[in-house]
């Protein structure tokens, strides 16, 4: 066995599509990503830091403490962002976080990772129109900070808003979360921006 002497470290912050519910093979997207990288020869330990319902206030609040713990000296870390579906949820008094509110969380979350390399996955649609009106504003408005920012953005939910495999798993499930074969469509989006995002 060859050693590697890199100490890459990639931590996966988000919520429920971070953490792959739904996913009957576990993988979810971001065990496929670390897969991809670990074959191409530049293998990480990854963190799985997704937490189901979490908001972008959420995440927020625990950033700091969970990125903290997983830098130590020697290391390099890399972060993946990927949160807004939950924040655009309406619960009968409008979204649980409020446009503004969500566009200075992700300021904020940029601001913590510091020199740390951030990928940002845009927020997927669901099986709800009018929720799905509120993601799109909100993947826009994190797009625009990320090129501001000089991030890297992954605008997902214009592909899968068409993708049939998504669209039909999403809607057979819980209205939200794909199985196995969604998870890979988003994986596949993902996967060369990835690559690239790892060579910079």
């Amino acid at each position: 066995m060859q050693w590697q002497s890199e100490d890459l470290r990639i931590c996966f912050v988000g919520d429920s599509f971070v953490a792959g519910v739904g996913d009957e093979t576990a993988l979810g997207w971001t065990g496929r990503l670390l897969a991809r990288s670990a074959r191409a020869g530049r293998p990480a330990t990854g963190y799985n830091l997704g937490i189901r319902r979490d908001t972008s206030t959420d995440i927020r609040a625990r950033l700091r403490e969970e990125v903290e713990r997983r830098r130590p000296t020697g290391t390099e870390l890399r972060l993946v962002f990927s949160f807004g579906v939950n924040d655009a949820t309406d619960e009968g008094v409008g979204p649980r976080v409020p446009a503004t509110t969500s566009r200075d969380n992700l300021i904020h979350c940029l601001d913590v990772a510091g020199d740390a390399p951030v990928l940002f996955v845009g927020p997927p649609p669901v099986h709800d129109e009018e929720h799905n009106r509120r993601i799109l504003l909100l993947n826009n408005d994190f797009r625009e900070i990320c090129d501001a920012c000089g991030c890297t953005f992954v605008d997902v939910f214009t592909a899968l808003e068409k993708h049939d495999i998504w669209r039909r798993q999403v809607r057979d499930g819980d209205g939200a979360h794909p199985r196995s074969d969604g998870y890979t469509a988003l994986f596949e989006l993902v996967a060369p921006a990835w690559d690239e995002w790892l060579r910079s």
